[in-house]
C-alpha cells in the first residue's frame, strides 16, 4: 500500500547529536559491507528517542533526504530515520516511528479502499482547519471529507509505534516476566513519552483533538468524527489507550460513548520499506 525507496541500515550512536544539539537529529553509524566501509551521517529523528526505539544502539532504517527547496540552501541532515528494528531473541519486527507516515498511510488507504467503515469515498482533502469561538473549537483535523452515503466526515490520525505485553507502567513492566509469550500477542497502546509531571497529560496535542472531536459530534450529530490510531507494527493483537495517561484515557472513552468513531490500521512493513496492509478490526480497549 506505501513504500519508502532506498532504505539503508544504521546504528543510532547518539540522540541528541554531538554537531546539532537538538532532540530532533541524532548521529547514525551505516552499515556497510565491512567497517571501513560504514560511516556516520546527521539524521532527522522527528519521534525523538521513541521508548528507546530511535535512541543510541538502536538498529534503524532510514534514507536520504532530498531537497525540495528552490533556495537550495543547504541541508543540516543528510538522513532522515524511517522505521526501527525491533528484536527479541530470534524474532524481529519493523515499527514505523516517523509520525508522518500514519497519516500518507491512511491515504493510501482511502484511496485503495482499504478501511472497512470508509470505503468509496466521495472526496476528502487533508489538513482542515476547524474553528468555532463560541464551541471552543480551533483545531486541524488530519482529514475531511465525504463518505459514500454523503455523510461528512473529519478524521485525526495518531500514530502508534508502541507495544508490549501488557499495557502497565514501565516501574511494574520490569518486574514482570513475560517468557515463553507468543512474540505477537502485544497490545499496542497510545500514548507515552516524556512528562515532567505523572500526573500531567502525556500529550495536551491529543488530549485536545479527541475533546474538540466530541464537541463537535455533539453538535454535528451528521457529521462523523473519526480518531483512526495507525500501529505500524505486526506484532500486535489488540490495542489500549495507555493506563499511564488515566485523564486521556477517560477522554477518548467519553467520546466514543458519545458517537465519536474509533478504528484502527496494523500496518507491517518489511526491509525493501515496503508497508502492507494488515488489519483494521483490531480489538481496542479503552
Amino acid at each position: 500500500m506505501f513504500q519508502i525507496p532506498n532504505m539503508i541500515e544504521g546504528t543510532v550512536v547518539k540522540r541528541p547529536s554531538k554537531i546539532i544539539k537538538t532532540p530532533y537529529v541524532a548521529d547514525v553509524m551505516i552499515h556497510g559491507d565491512s567497517e571501513s566501509e560504514s560511516r556516520e551521517v546527521i539524521s532527522h529523528s522527528a519521534s525523538l528517542g521513541c521508548c528507546g526505539l530511535a535512541d543510541a544502539n538502536a538498529v534503524v532504517l532510514l534514507c536520504d533526504i532530498v531537497s525540495t527547496s528552490a533556495s537550495k540552501k543547504e541541508i543540516k541532515c543528510s538522513h532522515r530515520i524511517y522505521l526501527s528494528v525491533h528484536r527479541e531473541g530470534e524474532h524481529e519486527v519493523l515499527v514505523g516511528i516517523y509520525p508522518k507516515l500514519a497519516e500518507n498511510l491512511v491515504e493510501n488507504a482511502l484511496k485503495q479502499n482499504l478501511l472497512s467503515s470508509l470505503r468509496n469515498i466521495l472526496s476528502y482533502k487533508r489538513e482542515t482547519v476547524f474553528k468555532n469561538a463560541e464551541l471552543g473549537v480551533d483545531s486541524r483535523f488530519d482529514f475531511s471529507g465525504m463518505d459514500s452515503a454523503n455523510n461528512p466526515f473529519i478524521m485525526e490520525i495518531k500514530n502508534v509505534p508502541l507495544a508490549d505485553y501488557e499495557d502497565v507502567p514501565s516501574k511494574d513492566r520490569k518486574k514482570m516476566n513475560f517468557e515463553g509469550r507468543d512474540f505477537n500477542s502485544k497490545v499496542a497502546y497510545f500514548p507515552d513519552g516524556y512528562r515532567k509531571k505523572t500526573t500531567d497529560t502525556v500529550s495536551p496535542r491529543a488530549l485536545k483533538h479527541i475533546r474538540e472531536l466530541e464537541i463537535i459530534k455533539t453538535h454535528s450529530p451528521n457529521m462523523r468524527c473519526i480518531l483512526c490510531y495507525v500501529i505500524q507494527r505486526s506484532d500486535v493483537n489488540r490495542f489500549t489507550t495507555s493506563v499511564i495517561d488515566p485523564e486521556y484515557k477517560m477522554a477518548v472513552k467519553q467520546a466514543y460513548e458519545s458517537g465519536v468513531e474509533i478504528m484502527t490500521m496494523v500496518v507491517k512493513w518489511n526491509r525493501d520499506g515496503v508497508a502492507e496492509f494488515v488489519r483494521d478490526d483490531l480489538p481496542i480497549l479503552l
